[in-house]
């Protein structure tokens, strides 16, 4: 028998004890005593110190992922919208409690390269021009640098640089096709295009939902994973999830 019992020392009062039993013939026993107090109270400071460093390490990531906010509101808006729904598929999917939160961070952050970019080109009201469109395209290695002396999971830098890549390798900024990109990375691109599309944009007003779903189911298995997709519509058109 292994347990653990309460005693009361009238020298320091509450002690915490561990019991060990070990019965091995007929009436015959050995009891192990050991005071734990100490071991308790160093377990309690250790577990508090573990959660007050992770409430700090998620208030650092909303600070940088707010960061953005300050330049571009909407881009800001956009990554927490994101995150959302790519934790909703990731949980979908059946990834780990840590999986689901490195693509959750992932997903705040992919953005934040865009800090670097012109605020004049971020909020243009037009259509790019080609240089324009060129500068863009440099945020996700932006963002990269920015985050990469900082020990976040690999997903999360892994999203930061590839989010823009497509299956077929139209995407940017290194033209992965299917079979280098990631699962990860997968769902931060599905998720990113529909919140884009559904959402106001200062160079065109919101094209809604359905308009979204529809465009990544003509390119399911094409520029995105099949399973991501499937269960994305499915999000929204069965089971009530929204962007708001």
């Amino acid at each position: 028998m292994d347990f653990e019992l309460e005693a009361y020392d009238p020298s320091y009062g509450i002690r915490d004890l561990r019991c060990i039993i070990s019965i091995f013939e007929e009436k015959k026993a050995v009891a192990y005593i050991v005071d734990v107090t100490e071991q308790k109270h160093l377990q309690k400071e250790l577990k508090n110190s573990v959660s007050k460093l992770e409430r700090y390490s998620q208030q650092i990531i909303k600070t940088l992922s707010s960061i953005i906010e300050h330049k571009d509101p909407y881009t800001a808006n956009h990554q927490r919208r994101v995150a959302e729904l790519s934790k909703r598929i990731a949980q979908e999917m059946g990834f780990s409690k840590e999986k689901i939160n490195a693509i959750y961070i992932g997903a705040l952050l992919h953005d934040i390269g865009k800090i670097a970019i012109p605020t004049e080109i971020l909020n243009k009201p037009g259509k790019l021009t080609p240089i324009e469109f060129e500068i863009v395209k440099t945020h996700p290695f932006k963002g990269y640098d920015i985050l990469k002396n900082i020990d976040f999971p690999p997903e999360v830098l892994d999203i930061v640089y590839h989010h823009h890549e497509r299956l077929d390798g139209t995407g940017y900024p290194d033209g992965l096709k299917n079979g280098d990109i990631s699962l990860e990375v997968g769902i931060i691109s599905v998720s990113d295009v529909v919140e884009a599309m559904s959402s106001h944009r200062p160079y065109r007003p919101p094209l809604g939902i359905d308009t979204a779903l529809s465009e990544i189911e003509k390119w399911k298995g094409i520029k995105y994973y099949e399973e991501v997709v499937d269960i994305c519509i499915r999000l929204f058109r069965e089971k009530g999830f929204n962007l708001s």
